[in-house]
């Protein structure tokens, strides 16, 4: 049987694209969600003093610049999932979780569309994500980066 793909959380996706996760666990490809993207690039790019923007502070100027350049140019193994399947399915899923934010609701959405376990930072994991997916009958597991 083949592993199935990843969603991966904004933390996640920067652990990886800078330092590469540290466990190679089996999976069918590697995905995020637009919004967790767009929050990994603006914490690169913006900064400030966030879990997101803070490993890009590790860096010199010029490292940085490389850090920021990657994140930008998302990886090609990397996949972002089909708006035009992943929306409906988001308005679907905000009729039976109302209280569910465009994050969240994407995230759910692109793990359903895509038939994929979402890999959660400890973080995200603690949030109101967990309880979502258990609902809607979607595979999760914390990945705690190096």
């Amino acid at each position: 049987m083949a592993a199935p793909p990843v969603v991966l959380d904004d933390w996640l996706l920067i652990t990886e694209l800078l330092a590469g996760l540290p466990t190679r666990r089996r999976h069918g490809g590697l995905f995020t969600t637009a919004y967790w993207y767009y929050r990994a690039c603006r914490a690169a790019v913006v900064g400030g003093a966030g879990r997101l923007s803070g490993p890009f502070e590790q860096f010199g100027l010029t490292e940085r610049g490389a850090a920021i350049g990657a994140l930008l140019r998302l990886r090609e193994d990397i996949g972002l999932p089909d708006a035009r399947m992943a929306v409906p399915l988001m308005a679907e899923l905000a009729a039976r979780h109302d209280r569910l934010n465009l994050l969240n609701l994407e995230a759910c959405a692109a793990a359903l569309t895509l038939g994929a376990v979402v890999w959660l930072s400890p973080e995200s994991a603690a949030g109101v994500l967990p309880p979502v997916l258990d609902a809607e009958g979607i595979r999760w597991l914390v990945v705690r980066p190096a």
